[in-house]
């Protein structure tokens, strides 16, 4: 009669061998929960468009940094841009390359006369191109190929300012597709303000004026115009006459931005006016 003898094979029985793995698994269980949780946190987290509206902090180039003007902004749409270079008003085309780069050609810019145009000249040469993005929650970032930044930050979108009840100043004379800005000497004078009964009155650029206005949609149409009879010479004179043109030449479309106001003719001319008060 064979007898049957245990032979050791080297493994440990079961309750052993889970008493062994269990401590040692746990704990790489729990990282790779962990870490599974932490890419799906990461995952779900997502940087904010880089379209939208910024303002533009400061320019880093030749190893220099421009602050910029307040009025220094870019609004950055899918396929076009506009802003102010600090001065000046831009527009351009821009075309993206996936999530981190950028394309911009140049457009159209007004042709202001501004008292310091260093930075926005420098702020023009870098906005064209192609440029890389770094996004951040409430930052924007552009680098072009030589390492030279335009860094911004969000901007709140301001409430468009009342067409009545807000006192405007004319600060630019629109003309053939062309926008310059009044002569320093007569900046400031050229004022009014549209009532909500539609009553316009205001000053020219030498004598006060009043009219009857009426408001139709997108559309502003002044009445005759009754203003004091001042010998009114050099550029004050020149804005007043141009301004006395311009209301008489029927129905003005009307656009607001902000606290910008634009009355454009149907021949192209026009004016562009900010809001300085709300008149009550």
């Amino acid at each position: 009669m064979r007898t049957l003898r245990h032979v050791p094979t080297g493994r440990a029985p079961l309750p052993a061998l889970r008493q062994a793995l269990v401590p040692a698994l746990v704990p790489a269980l729990l990282l790779g929960l962990a870490a599974c949780g932490q890419a799906e946190e990461h995952g779900s987290r997502t940087l904010p468009d880089a379209t939208g509206s910024w303002t533009v902090e400061s320019l880093t180039t030749g190893g220099r940094t421009l602050h910029a003007p307040e009025s220094a902004r870019l609004d950055l749409g899918q396929h076009e841009a506009s802003g102010n270079y600090g001065c000046n008003a831009f527009q351009a085309a821009v075309a993206f390359a996936g999530p981190g780069a950028l394309t911009v050609t140049p457009g159209f810019t007004t042709a202001m006369a501004c008292k310091d145009l260093g930075f926005e000249t420098e702020f023009a040469r870098l906005f064209t191109g192609r440029l890389t993005l770094d996004r951040g929650p409430d930052r924007l970032t552009l680098k072009t190929a030589d390492g030279s930044t335009i860094a911004m930050t969000a901007r709140l979108p301001a409430a468009d300012a009342p067409l009545t009840t807000t006192e405007w100043k004319v600060d630019a004379l629109i003309s053939g597709g062309t926008v310059s800005s009044v002569p320093a000497e007569a900046a400031g004078r050229a004022r009014f303000t549209l009532a909500a009964d539609g009553a316009a009155s205001g000053v020219l650029g030498c004598n006060r004026f009043s009219a009857k206005a009426t408001v139709e949609a997108a559309t502003l149409t002044f009445g005759p115009v009754t203003s004091t009879r001042m010998a009114c010479e050099g550029p004050a004179g020149e804005v007043e006459r141009a301004l006395t043109a311009l209301f008489a030449r029927g129905p003005l479309t009307w656009r607001i931005q902000g606290q910008t106001l634009t009355l454009t003719a149907p021949d192209g001319s026009g004016l562009t006016a900010v809001a300085v008060s709300t008149v009550e």
